[in-house]
């Protein structure tokens, strides 16, 4: 069974973002997930039509969904996260006001099969437990000529970025991310790369993919983790741990992205 980083639980996650959803829109994203880099990747999205029925799963506080929200309207789009928390954000916000906004795993979507003409996924996948489940079910969520985005980071290329960020939540590789979306049942695969102005080196991927045929998907498989499970105190533990390497790229993105901006 693949290793689980600290943080790449449901349980764990949900506390991380207990304490995160304050800062995330204000200190998180102008960091590492920019709006030049979410418009940047949603153009793999293709949305062509307002009135395309859209899930943005792993929504948080409704950041990227407010970029969807420029292509579609918000009658059509949905927003899925495990934490109320960040779904709490997400419902104030003007550009997403009309839009569903639900609870739930993305692992076991709470939606009927082929449903959506769109699933987009912007830095959620760091907190799958079993990516391969997530990616069936997005499959299985999507009409027959769906299209399925996905947005996530790749590995730091620097061994000690490299070694804290294994330790953290998931990083995986591009070729990861290609076998889970073959596995599923996508096709037409296109890739596009994202980061932020501060960094040259490898930072993000945006990958996507079509639904050939109605229905699931080859690989559906049940999930093996409930944001419902009780804490212990291994799981504090873990969870103390895991958000202590979260929290040294933080000033790392602040001296960098300060560097950067002397250059210019």
């Amino acid at each position: 069974m693949p290793t689980v980083r600290l943080i790449q639980h449901k349980r764990e996650a949900y506390w991380f973002y207990r304490f995160l959803s304050p800062l995330y829109d204000r200190w998180v994203n102008p960091l590492f997930w920019t709006a030049q880099m979410r418009d940047a990747a949603l153009e793999l999205g293709q949305f062509g039509d307002r009135t395309l029925e859209t899930v943005d799963v792993g929504a948080g506080t409704g950041f990227s969904s407010e970029g969807i929200a420029r292509h579609v309207d918000a009658a059509h789009l949905t927003l899925l996260d495990q934490s109320p928390h960040q779904l709490a954000r997400a419902r104030s916000k003007p550009a997403l006001q009309g839009a569903t906004v639900v609870q739930g795993d993305a692992e076991a979507l709470p939606f009927e099969t082929d449903r959506f003409d769109r699933y987009v996924s912007c830095g959620s996948i760091e907190y799958w437990p079993d990516p391969a489940a997530a990616f069936a079910e997005a499959y299985r969520v999507l009409k027959p000529g769906g299209r399925m985005l996905m947005v996530g980071p790749l590995p730091p290329e620097r061994r000690l970025a490299r070694l804290i960020a294994d330790t953290w939540m998931l990083f995986p590789p591009e070729t990861d991310y290609r076998r889970w979306m073959a596995e599923a049942g996508f096709t037409g695969v296109e890739t596009a790369y994202v980061a932020p102005d501060w960094t040259a080196q490898q930072y993000g991927i945006a990958i996507a993919g079509i639904k050939p045929a109605a229905g699931a998907s080859p690989v559906a498989a049940q999930p093996r983790e409930s944001v419902g499970e009780r804490m212990t105190a291994r799981r504090w533990a873990r969870w103390v741990a895991g958000s202590a390497a979260g929290a040294i790229f933080v000033p790392v993105g602040v001296v960098s992205s300060l560097r950067a901006r002397r250059r210019r």
